[in-house]
């Protein structure tokens, strides 16, 4: 059975931010500062466009949009516009494509799997037919997972990061605990590991492969097999063992070698900036030649790629602002709703610039906070994605609840957000009149009440009953965090405060079913231990019927992580946020994210018919569930004036540090 048709509205970390297109310089005319040329945009500044490949000597690229709601593959040429490769409708991820010999080789996570914990990425290869792909092979085998594919010059071999047939380990994101492995493209069963640890492969002719892992010394460091030369991929067993091409003293990874032998492009974190930057490393002269620093000083450049004349040098960046008397074309700035591909039927998929919308009563409008920070507050906006109102400004905001009743009354936790029991966050009733949202205002009368004593510690995430008079919240005023009960206009000033859970656990996030029998929350009590393990549960509003939803089965439930749970509609189904998949795609090849934790998924409230949403290398989560499909305005509408620009404001891995 599927779940009802609707629309979810959800958070996606940095990616609002991004703003990538390819670019490539010409080495043959780099020169160091104050002459250094500028970098060549190859995509167009639709949507985010990244992880290129050169595929000819005419140096056509082709590479990773998202301007259709999902990765798809794009080829352009140095003076035309991206032409899209059109195949399997059915993948939600799709990356690191190769074109090698009139073959395409990509990873792809159209193969669904049914075990939890296990990522769905492979490795495939495909023919194509007057842009279209004719036949898709599957390379990596079944039930195992491979990243980053890498073809040998002439295109005899493949090697590929291997993650086996392995279930994910817990906080395995960051240096993920992969093989490199070496396989012929005519045998792809034949498969050899070259290094028992390591990532990001690429060829240096069809006998060198470099790639990129933790030194023993804490640095991201490139390291080199070499293999003998030879048709049999079996000599490959007799090879070299790794050794370790660059120095310590600052992070080297993403490697992109030229067939020289002699150099590799790589990306760099050096101590004296806060900028990832492309740079070539000379493995005889043992020299870095700075590339991107010299052109860009205050940009991430990410994931460099070399042409096959080893003369252009690409990679992905921010495309950066239009300054004045400057034209940039492209987007420069982002939308209130955003399109995502959807695998089920009925089901819309928006993603949110901002954090826990929350849809008015006749869905007309979205409460949300469009950031953490001192002045984040809390806005609105049209649920066809135009116009935004500052509704509560100067102040920390997060997790909103529009009360069902009353289409002018929003709740809201006004505090910091990721704090202790103790630290005051109190929930908040906001009034106003909806007759204030016209287009020409940008602020909203309001009155605040607040609901909780400000003695009281941390108390956060209200939902409302569907009849407004309640408020079920998470507190910590007992030095656990457990559910409480409020009157919704009183709040617990005058003994209109009860408590619905207690124990020495967290009890949080919890949501109110629309028919008003049910409260769902996410909690560690099977557990209490471990404040990384949650699952989702049921009580009745009275306190009874407490019981698990079990999503994942038996053992492996004890490794669940799921929060921001949301009801559907009809009360039958929840939405949430859940680390019940692996990791998608390479951490170390992007911005700051924590993958496999953040993706959405759909089950009865009986635990049957779990059903993934989203399948990317984003955290995704604060869902929400509107009963009705939206339609969104454009921004050929005239609707766009208040959407955010594009900065380019996003962080790198947070796990990435030169204090070593």
């Amino acid at each position: 059975m599927l779940p009802p048709a609707g629309t979810v509205v959800f958070n996606t970390v940095g990616r609002i931010q991004y703003g990538f297109d390819v670019f490539t310089v010409d080495l043959h005319h780099h020169l160091p500062p104050p002459h250094a040329s500028k970098d060549h945009r190859l995509t167009d500044g639709l949507s985010i466009n990244l992880n290129g490949q050169f595929i000819n000597s005419q140096n056509d690229v082709i590479f990773v949009s998202e301007r259709t709601g999902s990765p798809r593959f794009y080829v352009t040429r140095p003076d035309n516009k991206p032409q899209p490769l059109l195949f399997l409708p059915n993948a939600l991820f799709l990356d690191r494509p190769i074109f090698r010999n009139g073959k395409l080789y990509f990873v792809s996570t159209h193969d669904h799997r049914d075990d939890l914990f296990t990522s769905w990425s492979a490795v495939y290869s495909s023919t194509a037919e007057d842009g279209a792909i004719a036949t898709v092979t599957r390379l990596t085998p079944i039930g195992e997972v491979d990243y980053s594919p890498a073809v040998s010059l002439t295109g005899k071999f493949l090697a590929v990061a291997s993650y086996r047939s392995r279930r994910w380990q817990t906080n395995d994101f960051r240096e993920l605990q992969t093989e490199i492995v070496v396989f012929p493209e005519a045998d792809p069963g034949r498969r050899v590991t070259v290094s028992e640890r390591g990532s990001w492969p690429t060829w240096s002719g069809d006998s060198t492969i470099f790639f990129h892992k933790i030194a023993e010394d804490g640095w991201w460091s490139i390291f080199r097999v070499n293999l003998t030369d030879s048709d049999d991929i079996s000599v490959s067993e007799n090879s070299n063992s790794p050794t370790r091409v660059t120095p310590p003293g600052l992070h080297c990874f993403t490697p992109a070698a030229f067939h020289d032998g002699k150099r590799i492009a790589v990306a760099t974190r050096r101590k004296e900036t806060d900028f990832r930057h492309v740079e070539i490393f000379d493995t005889e002269l043992q020299v870095f030649q700075r590339i991107t620093e010299d052109i860009n000083p205050t940009f991430h450049h990410y994931n460099p790629f070399v042409s096959l004349d080893s003369r252009q040098l690409g990679y992905h960046r921010f495309r950066g602002e239009s300054s004045e008397g400057e034209s940039n074309e492209g987007e420069s700035s982002y939308p209130h709703l955003d399109k995502v591909l959807s695998p089920v039927h009925d089901l819309q998929l928006l993603r949110l610039n901002g954090s826990f919308p929350s849809f008015s009563p006749d869905g007309d409008f979205i409460a949300f906070n469009h950031s953490f920070d001192v002045t984040g507050g809390v806005k609105i906006i049209r649920s066809n994605g135009s116009n935004r109102w500052t509704l509560l400004k100067g102040r920390t905001c997060f997790h909103n609840a529009w009360s069902p009743t009353e289409k002018n009354v929003i709740y809201t936790s006004i505090g910091p957000i990721f704090e202790s029991v103790s630290k005051t966050v109190q929930i908040g009733r906001i009034e106003f009149d909806p007759a204030h949202l016209t287009n020409d205002r940008e602020e909203v009368p309001f009155k605040l009440t607040m609901l909780t004593r400000e003695e009281t510690g941390n108390n956060a995430f209200p939902s409302c009953s569907p009849d407004g008079k309640s408020v079920v919240f998470r507190s910590g005023r007992s030095g656990n965090k457990n559910l409480y009960i409020v009157d919704s206009v009183e709040g617990e000033f005058n003994g209109g405060l009860r408590r619905l859970t207690e124990g020495p656990w967290i009890d949080t996030m919890p949501c109110w079913s629309p028919k008003g029998d049910w409260i769902a929350f996410s909690s560690n009590r099977h557990e209490p231990e471990n404040s990384e393990v949650f699952g989702i549960y049921l009580v009745r509003p009275d306190g009874s019927g407490l019981r698990r939803v079990e999503v994942a089965k038996g053992v492996e439930g004890e490794r669940e992580k799921l929060n921001h749970v949301c009801f559907s509609g009809d009360g039958e189904w929840l939405v949430f946020t859940a680390n019940l998949g692996g990791v998608t795609a390479e951490p170390i090849g992007l911005p700051n994210q924590f993958q496999p934790y953040g993706d959405l998924y759909v089950v009865r409230v009986d635990g049957s018919g779990l059903r993934r949403l989203t399948c990317n290398a984003y955290e995704n989560g604060t869902p929400t569930w509107h009963h009705a499909e939206l339609v969104l305005c454009g921004e050929s509408d005239g609707d766009d004036e208040d959407w955010d620009k594009l900065k380019g404001e996003f962080a790198e891995p947070l796990w990435i540090t030169c204090d070593l």
